[in-house]
C-alpha cells in the first residue's frame, strides 16, 4: 500500500549537499514551462557543463512498489511544478526542496502539466482539468470530462489544449470554457506539438494527422500501412520535416522505427528501423519491458539537436540521425536498457539507463557529436522521463518515486 511521506509540517525526507554549490539566478533560460521545452524538440538553452552534485533529492511515497509514470515537470523562476502517481499536485522550492504547497486531485495523475505567468494546468485520473493559483495551489476553475486525461497540458494563444483517453482533443478558454472539441477514437496517452498553429499529435495512422486550429481542418492522413507499429511517440518539427518514432514488439525483440515527414504535406523524407539492441530472450520479459514504458508520455520522443535528430529508450541504444538524410551519424550502445528519453542542452545528451542485476539505474551524459560518454551517475531507481534542463540544474523522477534536482558542481 503507497502512502505520501509529504505533509504540511514537511515531515518529508530533503537530502542536501551542503558545500560547492551557487544559486543561479531567475532568468530566461532557467524556465520549462511545457513538454519536451520551448519548441517541443527536447532541447535546453542552458549552459551546463558535468559534473553534476546532488542539490535535493525527495522520497515522495514510502513503499517498495515501484510506479510506472513520473512525467516531467515545469519550472518557473525558483518553483518545480509536477503530479504524481499518488494523486498529489506538488509546487516546490528548486534550491532547497521546501514545499510550498500540494494540491490532492481524485486521482493518479499520469499528466504533464504547463504554466503561464498566473497558473498551472494539470489533468488527473479523475477526469478533471485542473488550473490552479501557481502562488498559493488554490483552484481557480476545474473542467470535467467523461474519461481520464493522460495526456500532456499545454496553452497556445487563448486556447488550453489537452486530451481525454479515447474521448475528445478539448479546446478550451483560458477561465475554462469549451471552445470546440476533435474526436479521439480510441487512443491514450496521447502527446503533441503545436508549430505555426497546426496540432501535429503522437501519431495514429488512417485516424489523425496534422490539425490546423485556425481552420479547423485536417490538412493530411498518414494510411495504415504506412507505419508497422503498436506505439507512436510524440513528434518534433525542425524546418519543413516532421520526426517521429515507433515501436514494436516481436518474438525476440523490439522493433524499432525512425521516420522523417515534410510536415505541409505528409510525404515520407527518410525512413530507418532498427532491431532493437537488447538481452532478452523470452517473450515475456520483452513484453514487461515494452509495458513498463507505456505510462511514459515521451516515450521514444526526438532530441533535435542542431543537424542531428537523437533517438533514446526501446532498446539498450542511442542513436543519432542526420536531420535532412536519415543516415545514421552514430549509435551508442550501453550494457543495460535505455529508460528514458533524452534532452540535450550545451553540446549533451542527458538520459537514463534501467540497470539490472550487476548494474544499478544511472543518469548518463554523453557527446552530441560522436556519442562518447562522459559522465554517469547512480540513481535510486530508474529513471523514468527525460531530464528537465532548467538553468544549471537537472531535474527528474524515478520508478522508486524519488524526485531529484542535480546541480552544476563549479
Amino acid at each position: 500500500m503507497k502512502s505520501s511521506v509529504f505533509s504540511v509540517s514537511l515531515s518529508f525526507c530533503v537530502s542536501f549537499i551542503a558545500m560547492l554549490f551557487l544559486f543561479t539566478g531567475c532568468s530566461r533560460n532557467s524556465d520549462w514551462v511545457q513538454f519536451r521545452g520551448e519548441g517541443g524538440r527536447g532541447v535546453s538553452s542552458s549552459r551546463i557543463t558535468p559534473p553534476l552534485g546532488l542539490r535535493w533529492k525527495i522520497n515522495l511515497q514510502s513503499g517498495e512498489e515501484k510506479i510506472r509514470s513520473l512525467n516531467p515537470p515545469v519550472v518557473i523562476g525558483d518553483t518545480i511544478y509536477f503530479g504524481s502517481d499518488d494523486g498529489n499536485f506538488y509546487a516546490l522550492d528548486v534550491e532547497s526542496g521546501y514545499m510550498r504547497w500540494v494540491f490532492k486531485s481524485g486521482a493518479e495523475i499520469n499528466s504533464i502539466p504547463y504554466a503561464d505567468k498566473d497558473q498551472v494546468y494539470f489533468g488527473s485520473k479523475d477526469g478533471k482539468l485542473y488550473a490552479l493559483s501557481r502562488e498559493t495551489g488554490r483552484e481557480v476553475w476545474t473542467f470535467q470530462t467523461d474519461s481520464q486525461i493522460n495526456s500532456q497540458v499545454q496553452r497556445y494563444k487563448d486556447y488550453i489544449i489537452f486530451f481525454g483517453d479515447a474521448d475528445k482533443t478539448y479546446f478550451l478558454s483560458p477561465d475554462g470554457v469549451e471552445q470546440f472539441t476533435i474526436d479521439n477514437p480510441g487512443w491514450y496517452n496521447v502527446t503533441f506539438l503545436v508549430a505555426d498553429d497546426i496540432l501535429y499529435w503522437a501519431f495514429a495512422p488512417g485516424v489523425q494527422g496534422p490539425f490546423d486550429i485556425n481552420k479547423r481542418e485536417f490538412l493530411w492522413y498518414l494510411d495504415y500501412q504506412e507505419m508497422d507499429a503498436i506505439w507512436y511517440s510524440v513528434a518534433a518539427v525542425h524546418g519543413d520535416l516532421l520526426y517521429v518514432g515507433t515501436a514494436a514488439v516481436t518474438y525476440d525483440s523490439t522493433y524499432l522505427g525512425y521516420h522523417a515527414y515534410n510536415r505541409h504535406t505528409g510525404r515520407l523524407a527518410w525512413r530507418n528501423y532498427k532491431q532493437g539492441i537488447l538481452s532478452y530472450r523470452d517473450f515475456e520479459d520483452l513484453w514487461e519491458y515494452f509495458l513498463r514504458n507505456m505510462d511514459i508520455l515521451d516515450f521514444m520522443a526526438p532530441t533535435v539537436w542542431n543537424d542531428l535528430v537523437i533517438f533514446t529508450g526501446g532498446d539498450r541504444t542511442a542513436r543519432a540521425f542526420d536531420a535532412k538524410t536519415g543516415n545514421l551519424r552514430w549509435e551508442k550502445v550501453f550494457n543495460t536498457p535505455v529508460s528514458s528519453a533524452p534532452t540535450a542542452a550545451d553540446g549533451r545528451v542527458y538520459f537514463g539507463l534501467l540497470g539490472d542485476d550487476n548494474m544499478p539505474p544511472q543518469l548518463v551524459c554523453i557527446s552530441t557529436k560522436d556519442g562518447t560518454l562522459l559522465w554517469q551517475m547512480e540513481t535510486d531507481g530508474s529513471i523514468l522521463s527525460a531530464p528537465v534542463i532548467a538553468g544549471k540544474r537537472v531535474i527528474f523522477g524515478t520508478d522508486k518515486s524519488v524526485f531529484y534536482v542535480l546541480e552544476q558542481v563549479f
